[in-house]
């Protein structure tokens, strides 16, 4: 394990870090107080706490704001790290929740090497996340759209029977024949349908940008090699290449799963033992995905 002459806590927010910094070999944390969270207050941060070059170890939560902060106290030259929050060993007596105590709180832990730190992935990696996870965020407007305009339809008894599937050709026909007798209904009636057709619209754009990505990333060989499993296609195989990057980091499948969050949950004490369904825990991305394309072995394959 590698040692270094001070630990700091960086307890981050969208304006401002409390900062506490732990002396290597024992002592109190000690609280250093807070800065904006900007990359020059930072920079001047880094600077006072080694004036004579020495080596420290940051680390802070994930969380919203991201992982530009690793970044560049790793381009400084300095140890951080970027702890899972759920992981963050916790007292049951402790009821009180300070800025200060965050901060004093993770520069402790992380000089007793009781943090558990997060796999941060390079600018490529986390912009290939990015664009899955837009396109999985536009499905799901789409989704909620088409919920409101089946709604809207029910209240006032305009019913699809022509066909089982909707959402086709033929469905977007019926529903360019619908009439309302108020002008009123009909201006939102209308404005549903066109938000459905932009939601689509903008998902395919997606898809289509999707695909222009895989040839110049990296992991495009791994995505490809997915896609020949039954239920994998595009979307499924980039989501989780995406979401898991460098999938050489886990010891084991066991490991891989138990971070998907598809190990079953388990309560048991000393005869009884009860197990439950999966745990959900992990990357819910990749989580869903994967359940999806499960479906597909519900039957046998067909020859072809």
């Amino acid at each position: 394990m590698q040692e270094f002459s001070k630990y700091v806590g960086l307890d981050t927010h969208k304006e401002t870090i409390a900062v506490a910094v732990a002396d290597a070999l024992a002592g109190k944390p000690r609280y250093y107080g807070e800065i904006a969270n900007t990359p020059e207050e930072i920079r001047k941060l880094v600077k006072k706490l080694c004036p004579d070059g020495e080596v420290l170890s940051f680390c802070y939560e994930a969380g919203p704001c991201g992982y530009e902060i690793y970044r560049q106290i790793s381009q400084l030259g300095h140890h951080c790290s970027v702890v899972a929050p759920s992981l963050i060993p916790t007292k049951p007596g402790e009821r009180v929740k300070t800025d200060r105590r965050d901060s004093e709180k993770l520069c402790r832990l992380d000089r007793a090497g009781e943090l558990t730190p997060v796999w941060v992935p390079d600018q490529e990696q986390e912009a290939m996340r990015d664009l899955t996870r837009a396109r999985e965020d536009m499905k799901g407007l789409e989704r909620i759209t088409k919920q409101r305009l089946n709604a809207f339809l029910l209240r006032y008894a305009r019913i699809y029977e022509s066909g089982k599937s909707r959402w086709t050709q033929a469905h977007f026909r019926w529903l360019e024949g619908l009439k309302f007798d108020v002008a009123v209904q009909q201006i939102v009636f209308q404005e549903y349908v066109e938000a459905i057709k932009q939601a689509e619209a903008r998902v395919a754009g997606l898809e289509q940008e999707m695909e222009k990505a895989l040839e110049s990333w990296s992991l495009a060989p791994v995505v490809k090699a997915l896609m020949a499993l039954r239920g994998v296609k595009l979307i499924t195989a980039m989501t989780i290449m995406a979401e898991l990057g460098d999938i050489t980091r886990f010891d084991s499948p066991r490991q891989l799963m138990s971070f998907l969050g598809l190990v079953p949950s388990e309560s048991s004490s000393g005869q009884t033992r009860r197990q439950g369904g999966i745990t959900k825990t992990g990357n819910g991305h990749a989580r869903r995905v994967l359940i999806e394309s499960g479906w597909c072995y519900r039957f046998p394959a067909r020859k072809t």
